[in-house]
């Protein structure tokens, strides 16, 4: 061992798995550069914490990026049927803020391709200029422990899939002032598979 500036060197411990503390960023390629960080900014009220001509670093929070561009011309489109990320995910506190997002959007011209109830989430799924899946949604329960119990039910067994709903429909009801925690309880319609999600 090492002595340094009156200390002893120590060997780091991996007899544990140490889990990340959060997920920093994604960062994604394109030839649509400025209509991706217009798309972005819009959708996720994220502002450039950098930008210059082929790259731009978006964060709506304290993070310094959030979502990054590489500006790569010519680039091909996304072909079906292959490997690779489905979605990205981004939670919101209340199910009034989901919609009051939508409303928002849809007013922009940008409407979700598919919203649907999971069950654990409510959740509307939207496609960026480029065709990657983005998910907008919110906690169904107050817990962890209650959400994750939903995976173990025999509600989730038989329609591990969802629940589709009419954003104009949920977002009336909501303006109406209907129960919000009732809202979001996903109602059984029966048995559902794959080939439900009207996703790519």
């Amino acid at each position: 061992m090492t002595e340094t500036a009156g200390t002893v060197a120590k060997p780091l411990d991996t007899s544990t798995i140490i889990s990340p503390a959060r997920l920093a960023h994604f960062v994604l390629r394109t030839s649509r550069f400025q209509e991706m960080i217009d798309w972005y900014k819009a959708v996720l009220g994220a502002e450039p914490a950098f930008q210059n001509e082929i790259l731009a670093f978006l964060s709506y929070d304290e993070e310094h990026h959030r979502v990054a561009f590489l500006h790569m011309p010519d680039l091909k489109p996304q072909p079906e049927g292959i490997v690779g990320v489905h979605h990205v995910a981004f939670t919101y506190d209340s199910l009034s803020d989901l919609l009051a997002t939508y409303k928002r959007l849809r007013d922009l011209g940008i409407k979700p391709i598919f919203p649907i109830n999971h069950g654990p989430t409510t959740s509307m799924y939207y496609a960026d200029p480029d065709g990657n899946q983005v998910e907008l949604q919110v906690d169904n329960y107050d817990n962890i422990e209650d959400a994750t119990a939903f995976f173990f039910s025999e509600a989730f067994a038989e329609n591990p899939i969802g629940v589709e709903f009419d954003p104009e429909d949920l977002l009336a009801r909501v303006e109406a002032g209907e129960d919000q925690e009732a809202l979001k309880r996903r109602p059984d319609i029966g048995k559902r598979g794959l080939e439900a999600v009207k996703l790519r």
